[in-house]
């Protein structure tokens, strides 16, 4: 049986704002430090940043969406195994945040 594992770069960023998330939806941040704030804008995320509460959840649920959308489908009652036959070959899928191992 062959086993490999990939680490998503920059997982946090790859998923979307959840609706719950900010103020009707629109999340609002400072200028970092080191950076020379402009008093006529107003810095809005587009996407999650790591640290934010919410963050791990929209990628789960970006990645989820991913997945169902090119055939795996969830094995059991976990939302981090998948499965998905591809040319006759059944190919598991383990998430754990940004961790994935296919065997």
């Amino acid at each position: 049986m062959f086993t490999d594992h990939a680490d998503i770069s920059q997982a946090f960023v790859q998923g979307e704002l959840l609706p719950g998330d900010g103020h009707n939806g629109n999340v609002y941040i400072s200028v970092p430090p080191g950076y020379e704030e402009n008093p006529l804008s107003v810095y809005r995320l587009l996407k999650p940043l790591y640290g934010m509460p919410s963050a791990a959840r929209a990628w789960q649920t970006t990645m989820s969406a991913f997945l169902q959308r090119e055939g795996c489908e969830t094995v059991g009652f976990e939302k981090s195994m998948w499965k998905v036959t591809i040319d006759g070959h059944r190919i598991l899928l383990g998430a754990h945040i940004d961790d994935f191992v296919l065997a």
